[in-house]
């Protein structure tokens, strides 16, 4: 990690590059370093996918890969995002929002509203972070005040989720901007009781099925709500959709549109493309291609600004 340029990108339409931030005997000097076609965000969690870069880099005018402000902050918020579902009749499980205040304040109350939700288990979730970090799997009320604080170490929102007995973990990719297109389903096979951090990237031995052994219905029906649920929040570019199926019901439930999915040779979102015809560099150009797309779309806006 040693020789690294630090280097910033103004927020100011007409420098839309990046700079090298050099220190001199006057001080920090800024010295143009290289113009950018297309910025790929690869950040995930807060600061990253939650909206902030996305504005940045609307602030620099310039054209990157996925979803803009709107997109991404509702994709990242699961309050937000649940009570759009709800507003599209999009099936989510059910939730229940509560403020670390409250959890602080009053953490018998807050677990009696939760109980009120039906039968244990309940997850626990801080509404903003990613990577399942946070999450608590609460089969008991002690189960739960640890999952509450544990949640609200991350964020001052916290969700509550009910727990869907016997659920399949289905997951499917979108990509394109106005018109979304949806992979093969694919599903998750998490080595612990759900698909955790650890079991994402710690011990690695999580499996993925692809394609997911599912009635056509079935498929058809979870790639119909994955679209829904892309345009309902405006996404662009990209996402992946999670999805549990309930076995004992046979029900479907939208969990979350991940607006930046994992990349790496274990990720779910490539794969599902690799496996609907793909490869790995058409789906990248792909996307280079959807964001200036869309840059295009916003250059076509009039803007008025007023004092």
């Amino acid at each position: 990690m040693q020789n690294l340029n630090r280097v910033v990108l103004p927020s100011e339409p007409s420098h839309s590059a990046l700079y090298v931030l050099r220190n001199t005997a006057q001080g920090e000097l800024l010295e143009k370093l290289a113009d950018i076609d297309v910025f790929f965000p690869v950040l995930h969690g807060p600061f990253g996918e939650d909206g902030t870069m996305q504005g940045l880099l609307e602030l620099a005018d310039a054209a990157y890969v996925g979803a803009d402000v709107v997109g991404s902050s509702v994709g990242m918020d699961k309050g937000v995002f649940k009570d759009v579902m709800r507003a599209n009749n999009i099936p989510i499980v059910e939730s229940l929002l509560v403020l670390r205040g409250e959890i602080e304040s009053d953490m018998n109350r807050v677990i009696e509203n939760i109980e009120k939700m039906g039968a244990y288990p309940f997850f626990a979730k801080p509404a903003n972070l990613g990577s399942s970090v946070g999450v608590s799997k609460c089969n008991s009320r002690s189960d739960l005040a640890e999952g509450l604080m544990e949640a609200a170490r991350y964020d001052r929102r916290v969700v509550v989720e009910k727990g869907a007995t016997n659920a399949r973990e289905i997951e499917v990719s979108v990509l394109v901007n106005e018109d979304p297109q949806t992979s093969v389903c694919g599903e998750v096979l998490p080595s612990r009781e759900f698909y955790s951090y650890e079991s994402k990237y710690v011990d690695g031995t999580s499996g993925l099925l692809i394609p997911a052994q599912l009635p056509d219905a079935m498929s058809d029906k979870i790639r119909e709500y994955a679209v829904r649920a892309y345009k309902a929040i405006d996404c662009a570019g990209m996402a992946r959709a999670d999805f549990f199926v309930d076995v004992e019901m046979n029900k479907i439930y939208l969990n979350e549109l991940n607006t930046l999915p994992g990349f790496t040779s274990i990720s779910m979102y490539p794969k599902l493309w690799q496996a609907s015809g793909m490869t790995y560099p058409q789906l990248v150009d792909r996307l280079i291609e959807l964001a200036l797309e869309r840059k295009a779309q916003r250059d076509r806006t009039e803007r008025r600004r007023t004092a």
